[in-house]
């Protein structure tokens, strides 16, 4: 029997061209992000992985902070190639901003000294994980998106414009929306240089 849940996992793909038309109201697109984040595994079931949910103008938002934040560090003869690529993120319906909460991180630290040095690493598997769970879910509702690391740049005016708290740390964002456009064929490398079998 076909494994369900690969079977979405090969479906799931980078998706540049984003439209603002959802297959599902905004409310269940809330709820879907929300049940992906929330069922995410994490170390000592921390839960440390916190998101922003961003729809319409507020998404939009987020893309003219980052083009500011941008547009002091870029060259200016590439500058255009840059604020076309934002403004392709912006065409889309919304934008997750994940987070790790800090606090989380540093209690863990306090409570269990001897794993101080990994728990920021198993934070960020936590965030990977949360990130890989939305991006699924939202393919397999036929929605597409990709995953951006525009952060630190714009990191401060976010939080401010959104009252962020301070010990949240901005991780990744995904522009999501309808698909305007083709996905192209992923390429793999070959098995025998990914994978070591015994037994």
């Amino acid at each position: 029997m076909p494994n369900a849940f690969l079977a979405i996992a090969r479906r799931r793909r980078t998706q540049y061209a984003l439209g603002k038309q959802l297959p599902l109201p905004q409310s269940e697109v809330t709820a879907l992000i929300q049940e992906a984040v929330r069922e995410s595994p994490s170390s000592f079931n921390s839960q440390s992985s916190r998101a922003v949910i961003l729809f319409g103008a507020h998404s939009d938002r987020f893309w003219s902070l980052v083009n500011d934040a941008l547009r002091p560090v870029v060259p200016a003869d590439a500058f255009a190639q840059t604020e076309a690529k934002l403004d392709g993120f912006s065409a889309g319906a919304g934008t997750v901003l994940f987070y790790e909460d800090q606090d989380v991180v540093a209690d863990l630290q306090t409570r269990f000294p001897l794993y101080a040095e990994n728990f920021p690493v198993w934070s960020e598997h936590a965030s990977a994980i949360a990130q890989y769970s939305v991006w699924t879910a939202l393919t397999e509702a036929g929605i597409g998106a990709s995953l951006q690391h525009y952060n630190p740049l714009p990191d401060a005016a976010v939080a401010r414009e959104w009252d962020l708290p301070a010990s949240w740390r901005l991780r990744a964002q995904m522009p999501f929306g309808s698909h305007e456009a083709s996905i192209g064929e992923k390429s793999y490398i070959d098995d025998a240089v990914r994978f070591r079998v015994h037994g």
